[in-house]
């Protein structure tokens, strides 16, 4: 059974966000799960967790990936999904600046092409610099880009706040992101 928490967090980031087949589990059209089976599929896949654990998890968590409706009786990501779900987002205002962290070995691809949502619904930015690093060493040698994201919006573009403070919009287009550091 596995019982690290890291390890059993992750593996519910890939069924809430892109692969509940993986242990038998249905996702509603808002991409809401119920809390039982999802327990129990996560129990056949050996990964040692029940309610408390899931419920630690879930408020111990730094990005706040995750949130339960009011009984607990289910369970949904807040943003990242690759597979089609409306999390009904309203739009935002953004503020004048945001800013995404990436890998330095991706700035090329970026100055050529913005940034691009890839398999998920939306490119996800932070309203900080510490955050956006965060994010940016995952994948490498992280650099900071600034995002105009209220020239953006003035330009017609929309912008979502999830519910654990991520930004999302569809896409960056180049001339909108600041490279220099």
């Amino acid at each position: 059974m596995i019982t690290d928490k890291i390890k059993i967090s992750k593996f519910l980031s890939l069924i809430l966000r892109h692969k509940p087949q993986t242990i038998g589990l249905e996702l509603d059209q808002n991409g809401w799960a119920d809390t039982k089976l999802l327990l129990q599929g996560m129990l056949k896949a050996k990964y040692l967790i029940d309610l408390d654990i899931l419920k630690y998890l879930v408020k111990s968590s730094d990005k706040q990936r995750f949130k339960f409706n009011g009984d607990f009786s289910k369970i949904r990501a807040n943003q990242g999904h690759s597979i089609n779900v409306d999390l009904r987002l309203e739009q935002k205002l953004p503020p004048a600046i945001l800013f995404h962290g990436t890998a330095t070995k991706n700035i090329n691809s970026i100055k050529q092409n913005g940034l691009l949502k890839q398999n998920r619904h939306h490119v996800h930015l932070s309203s900080d610099t510490k955050s956006a690093r965060k994010i940016g060493t995952r994948h490498g040698n992280a650099i900071v880009l600034k995002i105009e994201a209220g020239k953006m919006n003035e330009s017609g573009i929309e912008f979502y706040l999830s519910e654990n403070g991520v930004w999302l919009t569809e896409k960056v287009d180049a001339k909108f992101i600041k490279f220099e550091e």
